[in-house]
């Protein structure tokens, strides 16, 4: 089969190099002008995705922003795994997201829409609390914007307004300010083919700061622990109750919703309405069937079961300097085009992210520095760790750094939530 992928920061080029290996004819066509080089020599690249809509089986959209486009194209009777302008702006817009939630009868959180920063600081001001600031729109990409307020009266909360007044108001034009609950951060997910969930459902734990005891600045992820399971407490009261909103917006592909659960609820977070990131990677170390098979059946609406492994998978990603910070001249001093060894010819559980092949050395490429992403399997989560850090183990690039505790909080949150009655 032929498949086109539209990517704008080549962040699909894992799963699309699997299906490259699996037989099929990839075209890869990468928006941003700094990721050009990705994916050179592993698949082959198309300038303008619209050119070969035609030539195309299937045409994977790896992120939103395309929902228009891909309802238009399924309008036509082409096959497509993407968005929807509907779900589109359940990831986009916070605010539109949690409404839609409440309105499919889940529980949510308090939180206010702002795109002045002096109202925002007058509404914390005159109701004292602890707080998240959350950036909307194209600022939430930048994870480091993302703020989780400590102090009881928000005053943390205020001071960071005031600097992001002052410094970051052209880039941050609308955010929400989200009351703080605690509790364990889980992610419940699934693949839809807009009729139905496809079972099974995967359950995660996101590892989103940049050094070991979530410390640092947000990153996106630096890793994740996830599991397949058929039924969970979790995915019912949350992801299951959108099922009718996905199929009237006529959504396929893969969707998410990051949770704190507690005592007294599970709160939904926030939406991912694509393939995640590490994400996909890690479900390929734990989906035993064939990607390009999949794609097309959920394409074409087909049902269909995936086949996973029982037990965990974990996912570390392996970065570079500048990573998680956009800085060019960091990135040429210390990373482009750094070669990737390995001390064994076993590639087993590396997965690709901003990489290019020279001959036959990998090389560094594109300007994030979010190189690699190396998984492992395992029964139970120490298996499963110990098989992806022995695999990490095996990498040599210069100036590479990870997490070293994915998936070692897995004993704790599980018995808070088995506890709590989610598990």
């Amino acid at each position: 089969m032929k498949f086109l992928f539209v990517s704008p920061e080549a962040l699909s080029l894992d799963l699309a190099y699997r299906i490259v290996q699996e037989g099929h004819e990839v075209k890869f066509c990468v928006q941003s002008e700094t990721e050009k080089d990705v994916g050179d020599g592993f698949v082959e690249k198309a300038d303008k995705w619209e050119d070969h809509v035609l030539w195309a089986d299937v045409i994977v959209f790896d992120d939103i922003g395309f929902g228009r486009a891909a309802e238009k194209l399924r309008a036509e009777g082409k096959k497509v795994v993407g968005g929807s302008a509907y779900t589109d702006r359940l990831e986009s817009d916070r605010e539109f997201g949690q409404n839609e939630l409440a309105r499919a009868g889940v529980s949510t959180l308090q939180g206010r829409t702002f795109s002045d920063f002096e109202e925002a600081i007058n509404f914390v001001q005159a109701n004292p609390s602890r707080y998240v600031i959350k950036p909307s729109g194209k600022a939430q990409n930048d994870k480091e914007l993302l703020f989780v307020g400590q102090e009881a009266d928000g005053n943390d909360v205020i001071n960071v307004l005031a600097h992001y007044k002052k410094h970051w108001s052209s880039k941050i034009r609308v955010f929400q300010i989200q009351q703080f609950a605690s509790g364990v951060e889980v992610a419940v997910g699934a693949f839809f083919n807009g009729k139905d969930f496809v079972k099974p459902i995967n359950v995660n734990f996101e590892h989103k700061r940049l050094f070991p005891g979530d410390i640092g600045p947000s990153t996106g992820e630096m890793g994740t622990l996830v599991f397949w399971t058929h039924q969970s407490r979790i995915f019912g009261l949350t992801l299951e109750k959108m099922k009718q909103q996905l199929v009237e917006s006529g959504y396929i592909g893969y969707i998410d919703i990051n949770c704190i659960a507690n005592g007294t609820a599970i709160y939904p977070l926030e939406f991912t309405s694509r393939f995640g990131y590490p994400t996909i990677s890690i479900h390929m170390e734990g989906i035993t069937g064939q990607w390009g098979q999949f794609l097309y059946s959920i394409a074409s609406g087909q049902s269909v079961e995936l086949e996973a492994k029982k037990g965990f998978q974990i996912g570390v990603v392996i970065a570079v300097p500048p990573f998680p910070f956009t800085d060019d001249k960091t990135f040429r001093k210390f990373s482009e085009d750094a070669t990737v060894l390995f001390k064994q010819p076993d590639m087993a559980g590396v997965h690709l992210g901003e990489i290019k092949k020279d001959g036959s050395d990998w090389r560094i490429a594109g300007r994030s520095g979010y190189a690699l992403v190396v998984t492992g399997s395992g029964i139970t989560t120490e298996e499963a760790r110990r098989q992806a850090y022995s695999r990490v183990a095996n990498i040599m690039i210069p100036n590479m750094f990870y997490r070293t505790d994915i998936g070692a909080k897995w004993i704790k949150d599980s018995d808070l939530l088995l506890s709590l009655g989610y598990l």
